[in-house]
């Protein structure tokens, strides 16, 4: 894959995060962060242990309510919706450590992500209870091909190796067919030739799926193959912004990095 990061589209933005602050306790995990994705986007963000990257994904997936701030996306508020709520306006997210439901086939796991789409009104599911299936896995399949997961469609997730597993959960947060989609560290633990395998899905999904992404990565060479904007974090603080290589030249990410002997 040519390495050609997104490129910044115009327009409002459809993610907006203004100055947002998480306490637990007296640890403050983030300070006034702001940050804005506009739709079709590839965003990175980037920062050391503990520097408040995943803090930051769970208040706006909602699974964190910030202390103060605000989140919107697509010009409305997220701040006091339950994680469910926050899917089913468009938003889904992968983890660093994985949810998958191990005990589960492949395909199973995949048609979990489809849970938003199903008809509520107990009538008409029954009355469509088929064309509903074959809709839902029809979707379902087309990620498969897409993530080449046909030779483990029918193994149980635990029972695959934990790339393929990687690219389950990504698949699963496919199937809720957001217009966001947040990965948590989608390359920690890849081997070398699994980091370009995912680094070529995520470039397609974006044509594909019309998806926006923001992500958290360690790896600063596989964020930066991606990413046409990248922020980082330090601390709970926003310390940088800008493109990738205008990131990573500021000798405040350098100090987070490395310390100050950088």
């Amino acid at each position: 894959m040519a390495d050609v990061p997104g490129q910044v589209l115009a327009g409002r933005p459809l993610l907006e995060v203004r100055e947002v602050s998480l306490s637990f306790g007296g640890i403050r995990a983030l300070r006034g962060v702001s940050l804005a994705v506009r739709e079709g986007e590839t965003l990175a963000v980037i920062g050391p242990n503990g520097s408040g990257k995943t803090s930051l994904f769970n208040c706006i997936s909602g699974a964190y309510q910030p202390g103060a701030g605000d989140i919107s996306f697509d010009g409305a508020s997220l701040l006091r919706l339950s994680p469910d709520r926050v899917a089913r306006r468009g938003i889904a997210r992968t983890f660093q450590n994985l949810r998958l439901f191990l005990g589960m086939p492949v395909m199973e796991n995949l048609l979990v992500g489809r849970h938003l789409h199903f008809r509520r009104n107990l009538l008409s599911a029954a009355l469509r209870l088929r064309r509903e299936e074959i809709r839902h896995r029809d979707r379902c399949e087309e990620i498969i091909e897409f993530l080449d997961l046909e030779p483990y469609r029918k193994l149980r997730a635990g029972d695959c190796p934990y790339g393929v597993q990687k690219r389950v959960e990504l698949g699963r947060a496919l199937a809720l067919e957001p217009r966001l989609l947040l990965l948590d560290e989608p390359a920690s633990g890849l081997t070398g030739e699994e980091k370009e395998e995912v680094a070529y899905w995520l470039h397609e999904v974006r044509g594909r799926f019309g998806v926006t992404l923001v992500f958290v990565e360690h790896d600063l060479r596989f964020a930066s193959r991606l990413a046409a904007r990248m922020i980082a974090l330090d601390r709970g603080e926003k310390i940088a912004e800008g493109t990738p290589e205008e990131v990573q030249r500021r000798p405040e990410v350098e100090r987070a990095y490395l310390g100050d002997a950088a």
